[in-house]
């Protein structure tokens, strides 16, 4: 099978996901052991069963797709971007989590209001191993999103 090419979480990430998955199911009426939801999650990031997706995830190098200098593209603030990495810190008070600084290639308005613009062209935010903030706007979306 192949795979496209995205972040996998660290297995501690992907285990959390699957207790999570877990008690939403549960919670719901719908008992799931801890072996099916680790390979429901496995299904999630395309993967036939839990071994291979463990086995990809623990293969993985280790933050090293945001390096300085890197380009990415993603949404801010629901806006598509593309942009070079400035600077890239892993926030060792918050494991799992990236402190980037972006230039966008283009500046993104950040008001949806019409008549009043705001562009910004550097932008730090702090992502998690998927490449999305924990801040959400009023309708539930990250405030970065990293597409892979």
């Amino acid at each position: 099978m192949t795979h496209e090419l995205r972040s996998i979480p660290s297995l501690d990430a992907l285990k959390d996901q699957a207790k999570r998955l877990r008690f939403r199911l549960v919670s719901e009426g719908k008992e799931v052991s801890h072996s099916k939801s680790l390979e429901l999650i496995a299904a999630q990031y395309g993967y036939r069963d839990w071994n291979t997706l463990h086995a990809a995830a623990g293969n993985r190098p280790p933050f090293n797709s945001w390096r300085l200098g890197t380009r990415v593209r993603g949404r801010y603030l629901g806006k598509p971007f593309k942009a070079e990495i400035l600077s890239a810190q892993a926030l060792t008070a918050q494991p799992g989590r990236y402190r980037l600084t972006f230039k966008f290639d283009e500046p993104v308005d950040v008001v949806t209001f019409e008549s009043f613009s705001a562009f910004r062209q550097r932008v730090t935010a702090t992502v998690d191993e998927t490449g999305r903030t924990v801040e959400r706007t009023s309708d539930g979306r990250p405030h970065l999103e990293l597409e892979w």
